[in-house]
């Protein structure tokens, strides 16, 4: 994470919250620190902490390793178990081998280790196993879990990104593939990109989280897109045919005479891109008449005159 903030803290959540808590937290922070919407100078990396933090918490197994192991539990091997990982910094936080160079949070948590002070932490721990650590060998590097943020539009037309990570000797740049299509919650695995081995081992993978953020205009629903679709009174009530603005490009929708506010208009195959068997999602125009706030002379006599002529009640259709 960036900085050291707690996760629960960065949402403004307790440690007991459920998930619908964490997403109803996520959202109201992340439509107030988006850079697309606030122009503060400290809003797109306050976003990005949010984001991060819901990441997370929103993601059972990764909630469950950041509460028994704390700011390190992408660095911690999948095997070792919280009770053991807990009573070794007990003991090294009592002197009995030891503090590491990154010292602990209070409660227990260790902040920053270096790779040497996490092989130093790990074969403490290997010792009260009763294991000597000069015969567990060579121990496969752990895999890691991150973290990327996509616009809608990213996550439509795909491409490379750099992202950047932490690493135990300052922080690291990698090249990702982002495949047209990914959606939101999707992970992305990357061979040999998590943690390094000890001893020769091979390094782990990387698993990134993928998280869409919230788009002032779109809406996503899996692989369907859902766009406000505003018409003038006459084009609702007459019909017409109207552009429809997508992440791939404006298409063409027709519209019935008659149509309301709230009708759902489908464009079949313009959500996001399909990937491997899975169909390419839909893009639903939700209709929205939309009155004039300022009519002109000439419109408002119209509209008088429509008053007079028309007999429709709309209250007496419901």
């Amino acid at each position: 994470m960036s900085g050291d903030g707690d996760y629960y803290e960065v949402l403004g959540v307790g440690r007991d919250a459920d998930p619908g808590e964490i997403k109803k937290a996520y959202r109201r922070l992340a439509r107030e620190f988006h850079p697309d919407i606030n122009k503060d100078p400290g809003a797109e990396k306050r976003f990005k902490e949010i984001t991060e933090a819901n990441e997370v918490l929103s993601d059972p197994e990764l909630r469950e390793r950041y509460d028994a192991f704390g700011p390190e539990f992408r660095r911690v091997p999948e095997d070792v178990d919280p009770e053991e990982w807990k009573a070794a910094q007990r003991m090294r936080a009592q002197g009995g081998t030891g503090a590491g160079p990154g010292g602990f949070y209070p409660g227990g948590s260790q902040a920053g280790m270096d790779e040497e002070a996490m092989a130093d932490f790990l074969s403490d721990l290997f010792a009260q196993r009763g294991q000597s650590s000069r015969h567990w060998g060579p121990v496969p590097g752990a895999d890691q879990r991150a973290g990327i943020t996509l616009s809608v539009e990213d996550a439509f037309s795909g491409g490379r990104r750099s992202l950047t990570l932490p690493g135990p000797t300052g922080e690291r740049t990698i090249q990702v593939n982002i495949p047209a299509g990914v959606t939101n919650g999707q992970t992305i695995r990357l061979p040999g990109q998590g943690g390094r081995g000890m001893q020769g081992a091979p390094a782990g993978d990387l698993y990134l989280h993928v998280t869409v953020a919230p788009h002032p205009r779109y809406r996503l629903d899996g692989r369907d897109i859902e766009v406000d679709l505003p018409l003038t009174p006459w084009e609702a009530a007459l019909g017409a045919t109207v552009p429809v603005e997508g992440p791939g490009g404006t298409a063409k929708v027709k519209v019935a005479p008659g149509t309301s506010s709230g009708k759902r208009l489908r464009l079949r195959g313009r959500g996001l891109p399909g990937t491997g068997s899975k169909p390419a999602g839909d893009l639903y125009a939700e209709v929205q008449v939309v009155v004039p706030t300022d009519p002109s002379d000439e419109e408002r006599d119209l509209y008088e005159e429509l008053a007079k002529v028309s007999d429709f009640d709309p209250r007496s259709e419901r």
